[in-house]
């Protein structure tokens, strides 16, 4: 008999003694918030704003993308480690992507609360929903690397449609 990825998902259950048994656990799992039962996804990405809102004052326009780089890849590593841990890709409370793509994300937003609350809806929407070609990628690319790209082409789809609204408003 075989179980579907998401009856396998509700078997496992990753707490925190798994997170800190190593370092990638702790960072995949968003620090704890991908350990959410409902939407690990949702509050992943919230962890983007603290994140962004401390460091992008901080560091230049140049350093911020060396950082986002930085982060990804460290996320390539850490998203596959922990997948391999618990025998399953993309597991849901893997949420290290989430966060460094909106993080992205809220680099290329316009100031102001209401753009960011829009960026948010429209990135989770894009995750959720994975129009092509971003399912094709999350389907074919395992590991590390697919947990991490399909959210990087959801941030791309976003961005895509903030600077629509954004020339239809201005």
């Amino acid at each position: 008999m075989t179980i579907s990825k998401h009856e396998y998902e509700l078997r496992l259950q990753p707490d925190w003694a798994f997170l800190r048994s190593h370092p990638a656990h702790l960072i995949s799992f968003g620090f704890g918030t991908g350990l959410s039962r409902k939407a690990p996804g949702t509050f992943g990405t919230l962890v983007a704003f603290p994140l962004y809102w401390y460091l992008a004052p901080r560091l230049s326009d140049a350093l911020f993308i060396l950082l986002l780089i930085w982060l990804f890849a460290i996320g390539v590593w850490v998203c596959d480690i922990t997948g391999k841990a618990l025998g399953v890709d993309d597991y849901s409370g893997i949420v290290w992507d989430e966060v460094v793509a909106f993080m992205l994300v809220l680099f290329f937003t316009p100031d102001g609360f209401i753009w960011q609350l829009l960026a948010f809806s429209l990135f989770r929407f894009f995750d959720i929903w994975k129009p092509e070609p971003i399912r094709h990628f999350d389907k074919t690319w395992h590991g590390g690397l697919g947990v991490m790209f399909d959210d990087i082409l959801a941030a791309g789809y976003t961005l895509l449609t903030l600077a629509v609204i954004k020339s239809l408003l201005l």
